[in-house]
């Protein structure tokens, strides 16, 4: 199956106070542990955010896209740009900000989209009933619903996304830590 990888990078991390991207784990930012898992998963990597701040990184970058998406405002403008650039069926997108995430856990993801070829979005639920819609597959038929519920003003993921078309997939929680605010970083720099 021919997929594309995305990592969205185009949100403000005004919750962190500096941009989540460049917090380092180790030896790596947060951007480079994320990309580097997605193309291994997907065979490539292109990211979603402003080219100004990401183009060093050696990466293909992509600018949110406003056309036709109402104001920029959050990972769903972000989606809506990779579906909108994708010309292939299968789509994943990984938030820049989930430092455990690993290529096995995105091929799981993208194993589930290859079974089911009818879904539109693979979506990952824990056993609690948490949804991760930044560390999901998108199928490119979901663009037009999309587009729509940017278009009337809806900017959380998850009431964007044609209920119909979801497929969860029950996984633990393990590598969906994403990162937000300070607090959450010092825990998840803490060695393991």
């Amino acid at each position: 199956m021919h997929t594309a990888g995305f990592v969205l990078a185009g949100g403000a991390s005004s919750r962190m106070g500096r941009n989540k991207a460049f917090l380092m784990l180790g030896d790596r930012t947060l951007i480079e542990i994320v990309a580097s898992a997605v193309r291994e998963a997907a065979g490539n990597v292109t990211i979603i955010g402003p080219p100004e701040i990401y183009s060093h990184f050696g990466f293909p970058v992509i600018p949110d896209r406003t056309e036709g998406a109402g104001p920029p405002a959050g990972p769903l403008v972000g989606i809506f740009t990779a579906l909108s650039q994708t010309a292939v069926a299968w789509n994943l997108m990984v938030a820049c900000d989930m430092p455990r995430v690993t290529p096995m856990l995105l091929l799981r993801i993208l194993r589930e989209a290859e079974a089911h070829p009818g879904a539109g979005v693979i979506l990952p639920e824990s056993a609690a009933g948490f949804v991760e819609p930044l560390c999901a597959a998108y199928h490119k038929r979901v663009f037009p619903e999309i587009s729509r519920a940017l278009a009337a003003g809806t900017r959380k993921v998850t009431d964007a996304l044609p209920r119909e078309s979801i497929h969860y997939l029950r996984m633990s929680d393990e590598g969906f830590q994403n990162i937000n605010t300070p607090d959450e970083w010092r825990r998840a720099s803490e060695p393991r």
